[in-house]
């Protein structure tokens, strides 16, 4: 078994490659800057496709990133994947909107037309308190969280225990079609959020509303496409009406053990978060 993995080097590609690879699987890994082990991939360029279908037998799909509209690349690539012989397709999806609402359902169901297939539904990335993410250098630049969420909760879950699923779908022996929600073991809210990070810091963070139109331009400003931007902003009103609260035990039944918690996330990066 050949598995190829899309966006190979990003925050959960590099960890399923790590995982995978400590399981003596043949993988490889696709990226625009893929490593000296890796291929080169492109949405645009079809002929690196090609090069990196080759062979492969499973793909984990990240579809194109910041794109509302990812079927017109990933709609051909699913082709060229058809055609190459892969069977089984693990997609990478979320449980809140980042893609247009009929562009997101006619790739799922593109992925649901292979012999064996898969969504995973992560819940927000723990890993957008870190790096260059906006929301971390509010948090570096001014101890401040801002959001339109309010009260809202998020299941946040570390990009981790997304990979660590994601092997387990992508190598199960038998069926593994399905729609599988990941979430952390715990909703928390932005006030929550930033209490926990001050407490690890050693200097204040606090929650702030704001409004979306404050949101957008953040996006914009940090080189976030308008469309996606908006987005996102969407992302926020849905958050703070409470459609980002669930937890599910998934990742726990399928990695038999529970996901970390985002105390445990802050407590091991705890300078992250350092006063710039």
């Amino acid at each position: 078994m050949t598995i190829l993995i899309t966006g190979g080097t990003g925050n959960t590609g590099r960890p399923i490659t790590d995982s995978l690879r400590s399981r003596g699987a043949d993988v490889r890994v696709a990226a625009r800057r893929p490593g000296p082990n890796g291929v080169p991939f492109d949405w645009t360029d079809h002929a690196t496709h090609a090069r990196a279908l080759a062979g492969a037998n499973v793909v984990y799909l990240v579809p194109p990133p910041m794109n509302l509209n990812p079927m017109p690349a990933a709609g051909p690539f699913l082709e060229a994947a058809r055609a190459a012989g892969v069977r089984r397709v693990v997609l990478l999806s979320s449980l809140l909107p980042v893609h247009d609402d009929a562009e997101a359902a006619e790739l799922t169901e593109t992925v649901r037309s292979f012999p064996e297939w898969a969504v995973l539904l992560p819940s927000g990335f723990m890993q957008n308190f870190t790096g260059a993410h906006p929301l971390a250098a509010g948090i570096r630049e001014h101890g401040e969280i801002r959001s339109a969420t309010g009260t809202g909760k998020v299941g946040w879950i570390d990009a981790a225990d997304i990979a660590s699923a994601a092997a387990e779908v992508l190598t199960a022996p038998g069926p593994v079609a399905g729609e599988h929600v990941l979430t952390g073991p715990e909703p928390l809210g932005y006030s929550e959020a930033a209490a926990i990070i001050a407490e690890v810091a050693g200097r204040p963070v606090r929650h702030i509303s704001a409004p979306v139109s404050e949101l957008l331009q953040r996006n914009a400003e940090a080189g976030i496409p308008e469309p996606f931007a908006a987005m996102l902003a969407e992302g926020e009103t849905a958050i703070a009406k409470g459609h980002a609260a669930r937890v599910t035990d998934t990742v726990h039944r399928l990695t038999g053990r529970p996901p970390r918690s985002f105390a445990d996330f802050v407590r091991a990066r705890p300078k992250e978060w350092s006063a710039a």
